[in-house]
């Protein structure tokens, strides 16, 4: 008989997977898959992300992250107590995605909430496993001087092992 809790491994670890492909760079979409990633890890989930097309940039040294109102119906900022839909045309407006930019960071400031870097480093210090696509990086024309350190390289094959693997797979 066997006394094993499910989803764990014979020294009683957690024995789950999780694979995250990364597709979208903003800073909006920058915080799910590493929010997850690094809850995982710290649930003792092996975790790899799988940065590709523009997900990728987020692997890069220097992030200059912007939040943008085109095609992002949802997007509603608190101001005065109430909560400001920011329409799609703001977009177009010279210098809006910039202010928008900086109402959404420092509001995350206030709130107390890890900047993108930070999870980045926590996400590395938990070992989860940062793959940025080849096929994307020679595409794009980066080097991996431009990327952090402790990153693979990879393509879909290389993804796609680790997936079938995976108890969850995420696309974000």
């Amino acid at each position: 008989m066997n006394d094993q809790a499910p989803g764990t491994s014979a020294n009683g670890s957690n024995a789950k997977r999780m694979s995250i492909i990364v597709t979208k760079g903003t800073l909006d979409w920058a915080y799910p898959p590493f929010i997850l990633a690094t809850t995982a890890a710290a649930m003792d989930v092996k975790v790899t992300m799988f940065f590709t097309f523009y997900g990728l940039p987020l692997l890069l040294k220097k992030l200059n992250l912007e939040v943008n109102t085109l095609g992002n119906a949802a997007m509603r900022m608190p101001m005065g107590g109430m909560h400001m839909a920011m329409p799609n045309i703001m977009a177009a407006i010279p210098g809006a995605t910039a202010g928008i930019t900086a109402m959404m960071k420092n509001m995350m400031k206030k709130k107390g909430v890890a900047s993108i870097e930070e999870l980045r480093e926590a996400a590395v210090d938990s070992d989860v496993k940062l793959i940025a696509c080849q096929m994307t990086m020679d595409l794009f024309e980066y080097s991996r001087d431009e990327m952090i350190e402790g990153i693979e390289l990879g393509g879909a094959a290389t993804y796609i092992e680790g997936a079938l693997k995976s108890d969850i797979n995420l696309f974000i």
